[in-house]
């Protein structure tokens, strides 16, 4: 699996060949809009050269007004035309540019969450929620930038300066020279300065993000303080952070002074120089004073041409940064789903009535690969049959459902489902045949209804209603005032354990599996909701193949076979009655441990 560093910030991305290779990959989003892009292409370059055009006619109407005037009413006349199609072409590129942006940064960021969405899930055990919806938010807006106004604005910068330098070389080339030993060395020394003072801000910011931290800290856990007597050690922390922000501010302060006065002495001083050389030129009869008028605007284009693509420079290396940080997200590889034919995902060409079978299944995390799990598991469920699997914690038992799931895949032995090996089914009938009712029950922000048809989109209403009469969930639904179209907020926040719980057997009855998985579904309720939720349950397991982990035994008692596990292991296989016979059996010594007396008087 290839490994992407993910972070809240894009890094920049230095602009390499390997990187301009990335970037192009992009294309194939691109394309379907090409001929949108090229007229914007084409609107950037003929607003670009009006505004090269501008300078030269003012220059020419600075002459006139000497040598010729009644030219100036239709140099003039030239200039509006001049303003009037560089504000045509300008908005032409801009409305180009940002459709063509939208729409395939909509088509990027589909294919985004399409790949993310089709990933396996260790790749989701690795990585942070918030990192992968970063490259959904802010990477994309670094794009969306780049399309809509960085690239634009980096083709405009070139063009000005090749153009402006072409013309200032055809007006004066050896004024063109001076300018070109004075102006950009003193802009390129700006961009220099201003480049240290952001870096002086943002670490000034930085100090006082960790100033804020403290005080967070401190007064969030203020009774612990008090508690330990540590006021004293709190004052001085937050002093300590006051200084440095305190420190910063002066040497970025001290900087800002110095900014200020180079600009001045540099850049007014630069264009004093030129302006000198100019007058000189003029004295002489080597240039006219609209030329000289001209080349000084010129010269503030090229200058504020030059000092402007420093920052388009580094927001392109951000956007290099992204297109890395997009791809390697993208190169990560897709769950693996088997090549059985879809007519044969059903049911098994020979007659078995092992629903399941894992065979000598030997797992470890990939995350940790020198802890084994599960040690040489055997373990059959029988069609129609009720099989517990009991263990202490960290016995493995949520493992046999990530593993019967193919969240992951055993690394020795085989998981067979109706026969088959796990592998060679399609993800989807494989899924799509079973059902799981976790602890942890995670439900969607949406309505009710939403959250219970999610088992099966396509059901009826009523068929939705059944699955939540049948779940005990009715009852509770119908007293909200909006009923099934209440919100439960965000992962049901707005329901108690008990209702998620019953919103959750609603869903797995609805979706009507031919394999049930419970994984721990009672353990966190209080009494009056476990009574509830296991009425549910029993209504949901009856005559259905079920797998059932569990840790309170209270959900054990009646299953056909109980599988004790112990270490990775099956040590134990009976029913309830047959394995508190077991002098020394693992189970009836777990069963005593649990204080759980009222399981062997039931």
């Amino acid at each position: 699996m290839a490994k992407a560093q993910f972070g809240n910030k894009t890094p920049k991305k230095p602009i390499t060949w390997s990187a301009l290779k990335q970037m192009a990959r992009m294309y194939v989003h691109v394309k379907p809009y090409r001929g949108e892009f090229l007229l914007g292409l084409l609107m950037l370059l003929l607003s670009s050269g009006s505004n090269l055009a501008f300078p030269k006619y003012l220059g020419e109407l600075v002459d006139a007004a000497q040598s010729d005037p009644s030219a100036i009413d239709g140099i003039a006349l030239t200039l509006v035309g001049l303003l009037l199609a560089q504000s045509v072409f300008s908005f032409g590129r801009i409305v180009f540019f940002e459709r063509v942006a939208q729409r395939s940064l909509a088509s990027l960021r589909a294919a985004m969450y399409n790949h993310l969405v089709s990933l396996p899930l260790p790749f989701f055990h690795e990585k942070r929620i918030g990192e992968l919806t970063n490259r959904l938010q802010s990477d994309i807006g670094v794009l969306q930038e780049t399309f809509t106004s960085t690239l634009a604005e980096f083709i405009r910068q070139v063009v000005i300066i090749v153009g402006g330098i072409a013309l200032l070389v055809y007006q004066s080339p050896s004024l063109t020279g001076f300018m070109l030993l004075v102006l950009p060395l003193v802009v390129l020394l700006g961009v220099f300065f201003g480049s240290k003072i952001r870096r002086y801000a943002k670490e000034v910011q930085t100090a006082s993000a960790e100033s804020n931290t403290v005080v967070d800290e401190t007064l969030s856990a203020v009774a612990t303080v008090k508690a330990y007597t540590q006021e004293g050690t709190e004052k001085a922390r937050y002093r300590s952070a006051l200084e440095r922000v305190s420190a910063l501010g002066i040497r970025g302060g001290i900087l800002r002074g110095a900014f200020s006065s180079f600009i001045i002495l540099g850049l007014f001083g630069a264009l004093v120089a030129v302006i000198w050389k100019g007058a000189s030129l003029i004295a002489s009869g080597e240039m006219a004073s609209g030329q000289l008028f001209s080349f000084v605007i010129y010269s503030g284009f090229i200058g504020g041409s030059v000092g402007g693509l420093a920052d388009v420079y580094s927001r392109l290396q951000r956007a290099m940064g992204a297109t890395e940080a997009i791809m390697a997200m993208l190169d990560e590889q897709p769950e693996t789903s088997g090549q059985m034919p879809a007519t044969a995902d059903t049911e098994p060409t020979g007659s078995t009535d092992e629903a399941v079978r894992f065979a000598d299944v030997h797992f470890a995390y990939p995350t940790r690969p020198d802890v084994p799990v599960l040690r040489g598991l055997n373990l059959i469920l029988r069609e129609g049959q009720q099989l517990a699997l009991v263990g202490s914690s960290g016995a493995g038992k949520s493992t046999v459902v990530q593993l019967l799931y193919r969240f992951h895949d055993p690394q020795q032995g085989q998981l067979l489902v109706q026969g088959r090996d796990a592998r060679e089914w399609p993800l989807e009938a494989l899924r799509g045949r079973m059902a799981w009712v976790p602890q942890d029950v995670v439900l969607f922000g949406r309505s009710i209804l939403e959250n219970i048809r999610y088992g099966r989109p396509e059901a009826s209403d009523d068929d939705v209603r059944r699955a939540a009469e049948d779940a005990n969930a009715w009852e509770f639904i119908e007293r909200f005032p909006e009923g099934w179209h209440t919100q439960v907020g965000e992962r049901g926040v707005q329901l108690s354990g008990g209702q998620r719980q019953r919103i959750a057997i609603a869903r797995a009855m609805l979706r009507d599996p031919k394999l049930l998985v419970l994984d721990e579904a009672t353990s966190s309720l209080d009494p009056e909701s476990e009574s509830l939720v296991q009425s549910a349950l029993e209504t949901l397991m009856k005559g259905r193949t079920s797998l059932v982990i569990a840790h309170r035994l209270s959900t054990v008692r009646h299953a056909d076979v109980i599988a004790f596990l112990h270490e990775g292991e099956i040590a134990e296989v009976g029913s309830h009655d047959e394995l508190m016979k077991l002098e020394g059996g693992r189970y009836r010594a777990f069963v005593q441990k649990q204080g759980s007396g009222t399981l062997t008087s039931q």
